[in-house]
């Protein structure tokens, strides 16, 4: 990802805060076929590896699992805040005219090595924790346990988990910091 000086986003608990504010990435792989995307809610493990992990699931169905290769790099993108800039917004435009719309946003990209993980435990671990992070705000927060044990084995058989250890952070804050405001 290009970022110019002013944009650089280089506060890693910031970056880690966008990925839990704003779980849905789009994970892109080579495949087989060629370049791979999958939209999944992740939930960042801040605690497994020097940069924290990525945890989520697949549909069984879904052949990305099976393509996942140890040496194959994954980039998840996670983007945050974001919206069109009008330059009437911008000082400038009636002083020198100088100015152009813009997008502003926030985006982080996770690197990592994608691995496929189909132990029941930790796939029962992995939705506990992705249901409670994400449910924390109801008021009476859904759990695990509230559906029924046999449809919760039935789904546990239809899904493959997916864990990426962090090797680096990249993060873009475009803020128009670069205009006159």
């Amino acid at each position: 990802m290009y970022i110019n000086r002013h944009h650089r986003f280089g506060d890693d608990e910031a970056m880690r805060a966008l990925v839990e504010a704003h779980a849905l990435g789009t994970w892109v792989l080579a495949g087989q076929q060629g370049i791979v995307a999958n939209h999944l809610p992740f939930l960042l493990k801040r605690e497994r590896g020097p940069h924290g992990s990525l945890i989520g699931h697949v549909a069984r169905a879904n052949p990305v699992w099976r393509a996942l290769d140890a040496q194959a790099p994954s980039l998840v993108i996670f983007q945050g805040p974001q919206a069109y800039i009008t330059p009437n917004w911008y000082p400038g435009k009636l002083e020198h005219g100088k100015v152009v719309p813009t997008w502003d946003y926030a985006v982080v990209h996770v690197h990592g090595v994608a691995r496929a993980v189909e132990d029941r435990d930790w796939l029962l671990d992995m939705l506990r924790r992705l249901s409670a992070a994400h449910e924390a705000k109801q008021p009476r927060p859904w759990r695990l346990e509230d559906a029924p044990p046999g449809y919760t084995d039935k789904l546990l058989r239809a899904i493959v988990g997916i864990e990426i250890p962090i090797t680096r952070f990249e993060g873009k804050l475009k803020a128009s910091q670069d205009e006159d405001l």
